[in-house]
């Protein structure tokens, strides 16, 4: 008995030490990570590792939330995929999150698109860095931040834009009313839940502060004071105009087709009206992310995907139309 025991758990050691390895193999990419400063920011630059020249540039801008540089693992197989079609990836910590000074929710949209351009700045200061191939990478609310920047930076080579809205409000409303639909709220749910969202804009527009706020009877307990603020600052956010002034910067808008945060109709066409130079890849099964309707209602099988195979959590597609749109752009005639 103590024979098979014994054999059972060197068996099991092996089966554990194999797992092990082929996690770390699934989890190892083909690039090379630099640890950065950029003012108060903490960053990683990751590079090709076959770089034997400079390389184009894309600029990671985040979405909404306290996300750190590699937004715990899910950009990596992109930065991949931008290595291999000969770019690099400069992504930072947002302020106050994980080393980076600061505090995201004092920012602005403005803030964070000055926070971009300086981003900007210095990585053409960077020999190893093709100043005439430096884009921008963003999803969601970086929608609001993109467009500033390319308004403001003549020579900007791309935009990728993944899941972006154009109106705060109109997406806010959008994103309420489907997260309804998908509950199956009843007619009185939605019109309480309506009625709830048309009282905080009236607040927001009457300058409320985070107090008057919370007089409200039905207050959202989880609503932060630093949150309220944020809100405050930007929910007149529209990027209809710094679309306008960024027409010619060739931009892939990627949409999802299971998407309860914005609405991709409406995002489209905005987008459409105002660029002169725009491709669009739709994505029928693919949610705000940009990973699999099924896979996202399974929170077991995405996580065993995300550590097994962490490149199949994008759906089908998204990896390899960004890295084309990448391999198909032509330097800019600006800073070199």
């Amino acid at each position: 008995m103590w024979r098979r025991l014994a054999i059972a758990v060197v068996v099991l050691v092996a089966l554990g030490a194999v797992a092990v390895g082929v996690v770390a193999y699934r989890n190892t990419y083909d690039l090379r990570e630099e640890r950065v400063t950029i003012g108060a920011l903490d960053a990683v630059l990751a590079m090709p590792t076959t770089a034997g020249r400079p390389v184009g540039l894309v600029v990671f801008v985040h979405g909404d939330g306290p996300v750190d540089a590699t937004h715990d693992g899910f950009y990596r197989p992109m930065w991949e995929s931008f290595a291999r079609a000969g770019y690099a990836s400069l992504s930072w910590n947002k302020p106050g999150v994980a080393g980076s000074a600061g505090d995201w929710l004092a920012q602005s949209m403005a803030d964070r698109a000055a926070e971009v351009t300086a981003a900007i700045a210095w990585a053409r200061a960077r020999p190893d860095i093709d100043g005439r191939r430096i884009g921008l990478w963003g999803a969601s609310q970086a929608g609001w931040v993109m467009p500033k920047v390319a308004a403001d930076t003549p020579d900007l080579a791309f935009v990728i834009a993944m899941s972006p809205a154009v109106n705060w409000l109109q997406q806010g409303r959008y994103n309420l009313l489907a997260e309804l639909s998908a509950r199956n709220a009843s007619p009185a749910e939605v019109r309480a839940a309506v009625d709830r969202s048309d009282r905080e804009r009236r607040l927001l527009d009457a300058g409320a502060s985070y107090a008057d706020y919370r007089r409200e009877p039905d207050a959202d307990p989880d609503l932060t004071a630093a949150r309220w603020t944020f809100i405050a600052r930007n929910y007149r956010s529209d990027a209809t105009a710094d679309l306008t002034a960024a027409a010619t910067v060739p931009t892939l808008l990627l949409l999802a087709g299971h998407d309860t945060n914005v609405d991709v109709a409406d995002t489209e066409a905005g987008y459409r009206a105002a660029l002169h130079t725009l491709q669009v890849r739709h994505y029928p099964d693919a949610t705000h992310g940009m990973v699999p309707k099924a896979l996202e209602d399974s929170p077991v099988r995405l996580a065993l995907t995300g550590l097994l195979a962490p490149r199949s959590v994008f759906t089908t597609g998204v990896l390899a139309d960004q890295a084309q749109f990448l391999k198909n752009l032509r330097p800019s005639s600006g800073t070199g």
